[in-house]
């Protein structure tokens, strides 16, 4: 890549992007917003190439698909790409994306929860219904995710789809992503407008942690390859953990700091302050 045109990359990845205030109100009222136009097709085709070779150098499920389960299936998860290469590490600590979660979320600062890359494989199957809070030993819902697809995403491909206001009711909350939670979800949230929508190249979506979501099966014959950040109030603070998922998590992306402290350990860095 020419010196030039990396350039102005790196300045995209910091430049602000101007978060409508009718944007912030949709992701308070609904729990989700998708924003047109966030990343340029450049900067997602160098930083996608990126991503893609540290999925493949680093994914560990190699079971043949019809053997996995159905959490197996939907997806291929890499986490934490920050740590594995700094190129990788400009993306995920982009401060235009941070500085979007940080209006969103309306708060003076956000850190970096963790990041993960998810490649939906050309016949991967369902993402279940689940809320990503359940995982996460967080004492505040300041948190949010963006869902970055690293390709224009239609609807064979399995874009994700949100429970419209789900974040505002405490049904499902102790219910981890399976055949299950999709079972009792699907009958559960039927009191929810479903929002599922392809993503055009460059668009991508926030959502709050106790949104409730889901992804469809892809059939369309390729890969679909996304990356995503989680971001949290920085003044989050750490709770007991309540499930064996939750207890997984302090240990390995909080460290295991204090309980009732600080969400602040080295992979927590602050990724936008006002």
């Amino acid at each position: 890549m020419a010196q030039l045109q990396y350039d102005l990359i790196q300045s995209e990845l910091s430049e602000p992007f101007a978060v409508p205030q009718e944007a912030i109100t949709h992701f308070e009222t609904y729990g989700y917003v998708k924003l047109k136009n966030v990343l340029s097709p450049q900067l997602l085709e160098h930083y996608g190439a990126i991503i893609t070779d540290l999925v493949f150098k680093l994914n560990k499920l190699t079971k043949p698909m019809e053997e996995r389960t159905t959490y197996e299936r939907a997806f291929l998860q890499v986490m934490n790409l920050w740590r594995e290469s700094e190129e990788a590490k400009e993306f995920v600590f982009s401060k235009r994306l941070a500085r979007i979660a940080t209006d969103l979320l309306q708060v003076k600062g956000v850190r970096l929860y963790h990041d993960q890359a998810l490649y939906k494989e050309s016949s991967g199957g369902i993402t279940p219904w689940h809320a990503d809070q359940f995982y996460w030993p967080l004492s505040s819902p300041k948190t949010v995710t963006v869902w970055i697809p690293l390709q224009e995403t239609l609807m064979e491909m399995g874009p994700l789809a949100f429970a419209e206001k789900s974040h505002h009711v405490e049904i499902g909350r102790d219910v981890e992503i399976s055949d299950e939670s999709e079972a009792l979800m699907n009958e559960q949230l039927k009191q929810f407008t479903l929002n599922e929508t392809p993503f055009e190249l460059g668009e991508v979506s926030f959502h709050a942690g106790w949104l409730f979501h889901r992804a469809g099966a892809n059939v369309s014959g390729r890969p679909r390859k996304v990356m995503t950040m989680i971001y949290m109030d920085e003044d989050q603070q750490i709770v007991q953990p309540r499930n064996e998922y939750q207890q997984a998590d302090w240990e390995t992306w909080l460290l295991s700091r204090p309980v009732g402290g600080p969400a602040d350990s080295e992979l927590n860095p602050v990724l936008y302050q006002y």
